[in-house]
């Protein structure tokens, strides 16, 4: 099993973790969260994050490890979701993504890179000073002894882009144009196994609202109370998470408690249909239709099958 990894994705509230580590039991693995608000400290009950109890004993990686007032980036994640799946493979185990966010799976599985990551505010001010002074075309010609290519390939009326280019240069010491993928997008040094739970949409969007209904009881109001405490305010990356930036609104006297709970049922269905987007676009994703299948076990039974048949 050296070098499979085994991903286990879909929409919000479809299941996810149960079966994965019903199969992290089954076939000797690990779990890697792929999950953008799991990664936060203090933020349990409006992530949904997984229970001590719910890890059945399944060591369980990068969960409850960010503080939420600070920025935390999609390079950021790759860097330690590849250190962790090397580590959990040097000791002849199986890696196991699970999660729904889309960007945090294709950052390892997707030949991707970070060009774009990185801001310099105070040398984008400084070049777009240079433009409005000298024009765009002054501002271009910066471009060309440093990176002909994309001094070529851009238009001096693009003035975002040849900000990016010169940016990028300051930054990294190369050429915007040689962060291009120069391979295919689905190339990967892994051998993935990559399925997408997926139910009924109106049996999905039911499960949904019975979970943030059920994040009320447990105490979200009170978690987000604390967080507020805490000095976390709407501008920051983690409160703007479904479920904590409306019960912020709520808190902030902007909206009633009816509204707010509608507000976090609605845009969780939302996010539900754009995840499912995301996941159609990768060819290598075979979707698992749950409705079609007698039981969990059943799941599990299939794809165990598979990696072992493969």
């Amino acid at each position: 099993m050296n070098n499979n990894l085994l991903i286990i994705a879909g929409p919000t509230a479809v299941g996810k973790s149960d079966l994965s580590v019903d199969l992290a039991k089954k076939l000797n693995g690990e779990i890697i969260s792929v999950d953008s608000m799991q990664i936060y400290k203090y933020m349990d009950i409006g992530s949904a994050k997984i229970s001590k109890e719910e890890m059945g004993g399944i060591p369980h990686y990068l969960i409850d490890f960010v503080d939420p007032s600070k920025e935390f980036s999609v390079a950021e994640f790759k860097d330690l979701a590849t250190e962790k799946i090397k580590d959990i493979q040097s000791r002849g185990k199986l890696p196991i993504l699970v999660g729904g966010t889309g960007l945090y799976i294709n950052s390892i599985i997707c030949n991707m890179n970070f060009a774009e990551s990185d801001k310099d505010e105070e040398y984008r001010e400084e070049l777009e000073k240079i433009a409005n002074e000298h024009g765009n075309e002054y501002l271009h010609e910066m471009l060309k002894d440093i990176d002909l290519e994309s001094y070529n390939s851009i238009h001096f009326n693009n003035r975002k882009r040849v900000i990016r280019a010169l940016e990028t240069y300051k930054l990294t010491g190369k050429p915007f144009s040689s962060f291009k993928a120069k391979n295919s997008i689905y190339e990967t040094p892994y051998n993935i196994y990559y399925y997408v739970l997926n139910m009924d949409r109106a049996k999905l969007y039911d499960r949904i609202n019975k979970r943030v209904d059920i994040m009320f009881e447990k105490g979200l109001l009170e978690e987000v109370k604390n967080l507020k405490a805490m000095g976390l305010t709407d501008d920051m990356q983690s409160m703007k998470g479904i479920g904590y930036k409306e019960v912020l609104y709520y808190l902030n006297g902007k909206i009633s408690l009816e509204q707010c709970i509608e507000m976090i049922k609605q845009g969780s269905r939302n996010y539900a249909k754009r995840q499912l987007t995301w996941f159609r676009k990768d060819p290598r994703a075979i979707f698992i239709d749950k409705d079609t299948f007698a039981s969990e076990e059943d799941i599990s039974s299939k794809i165990i099958n598979d990696i072992i048949n493969s």
